[in-house]
């Protein structure tokens, strides 16, 4: 059976709700019992910069990411590759957006 870009296979599929690397983070700082507080601290940014990102209200850039990785010893690569994965989602759930990329395809096909 031949599939098709955009075909759901069975380990290719989109996950509903996408995992912010945030969510993760904030599971690892509650499992390690390390507050926010701190952690904005010794990281050397602001504590609502923090708390934003561990809430999925902001992305993690690249720098923060390394910040992570500083201190908690969590790769950043991972990291960054579930950012890039949630804003991929994200978007591609937004319809108006979608509905503009359909349109500049039909254009590049003519």
């Amino acid at each position: 059976m031949e599939h098709k870009q955009g075909d759901m296979v069975a380990n290719k599929l989109t996950p509903a709700f996408p995992t912010h690397p945030g969510s993760i983070l904030k599971e690892e700082l509650e499992y390690r019992g390390i507050s926010q507080r701190k952690l904005a601290k010794d990281m050397e940014i602001r504590y609502t910069v923090l708390n934003e990102i561990l809430n999925g209200h902001r992305p993690l850039t690249e720098k923060t990411a390394l910040l992570f990785e500083a201190v908690l010893g969590i790769d950043s690569e991972p990291l960054m590759r579930l950012q890039t994965k949630y804003n991929m989602i994200t978007i591609q759930q937004d319809a108006s957006f979608m509905d503009r990329l359909k349109k500049l395809r039909h254009i590049a096909a003519l």
